[in-house]
């Protein structure tokens, strides 16, 4: 028997996804330092978990509100989104844990997410819906489902948002097995003297916390604003309004005060604010 009648039209529906975000619990079992920079984070950055946690709702709200939705532009960008949403999510967890190090590796594959999302709309679907068309195929034989890899480049989205482009190639230097990042996140305290690591430490460090908590709402607001600048989505006034509110409220939580921040000087990723705890001495730090 062949394969020579012609192959159903591929179908998307969206079968799954959660009704709520909820932010990571504290650990039953964990160790002392775990359980110090899950309580210190909670306590020093209240406002910034509970923006996320924000956020991440006014997405699941846009999902439930278009859970019916079942072109393949709707399967691009949910697909996409999916994946970021998780990243986020996970980023958001192990943040929380003072595992710092395993967070930029998720932000950084949350970013590639919603530039795919941002290229896909700018160019109006044409390369996705080419590949959707032969997406997944069966061999003759009918023992696999194949699917087509679907290479796709990000790098003319992200070149068109300044901010974004700046925080993507922060966050590959991170993400990657650099040196002198590496030496950032296992000996913060280092200064031209002397290296003073700690091996797999979860110690909580309020520099780290700071600008992770900040990256986490960030991208989570860029994933909404892309949602917004989309037609492939309905949206009701009140949760367009609702979604609209939530990304002003991330930028302005960025702004002002003495958290730390990374801007890009001279050709250098300069960290201000830099610093343990908040009463200790902030730091300039230069990658």
């Amino acid at each position: 028997m062949t394969d020579d009648k012609p192959r159903p039209k591929l179908r998307f529906r969206l079968e799954a996804f959660p009704e709520r975000y909820s932010p990571p619990p504290r650990p039953t079992s964990a160790t002392a330092a775990v359980l110090d920079a899950h309580r210190q984070t909670n306590f020093l950055l209240p406002d910034d978990l509970f923006l996320f946690e924000r956020v991440m709702n006014v997405q699941l709200q846009v999902v439930a509100a278009n859970a019916r939705a079942r072109s393949p532009q709707a399967a691009g960008l949910f697909t996409m989104w999916s994946r970021a949403f998780s990243s986020l999510a996970d980023a958001s967890a192990v943040t929380m844990r003072a595992s710092y190090s395993s967070a930029t590796p998720l932000l950084r594959s949350a970013l590639d997410c919603i530039a795919v999302q941002r290229s896909l709309i700018a160019d109006g679907f044409a390369e996705y819906e080419e590949w959707f068309a032969s997406a997944v195929t069966r061999t003759k034989e009918r023992t696999a489902i194949a699917f087509d890899i679907g290479n796709f480049r990000t790098s003319s989205a992200l070149a068109a948002d300044e901010r974004l482009d700046m925080l993507y190639r922060l966050l590959s230097d991170l993400a990657l097995p650099n040196f002198g990042p590496s030496t950032l996140f296992i000996a913060p305290g280092t200064n031209h003297q002397k290296i003073a690591a700690g091996f797999a430490d979860n110690a909580f460090h309020l520099g780290w916390a700071e600008l992770l908590t900040g990256w986490l709402n960030e991208l989570a607001a860029a994933q909404v604003q892309t949602v917004l600048e989309t037609e492939v989505f309905a949206l009701t006034d009140t949760l367009r309004g609702d979604a609209e509110a939530a990304v002003r409220d991330v930028a302005a939580a960025a702004e002002g005060g003495r958290r730390c921040y990374v801007a890009y000087e001279n050709g250098h990723f300069v960290f201000h604010n830099f610093r343990r705890t908040a009463t200790g001495q902030p730091r300039r730090i230069i990658l």
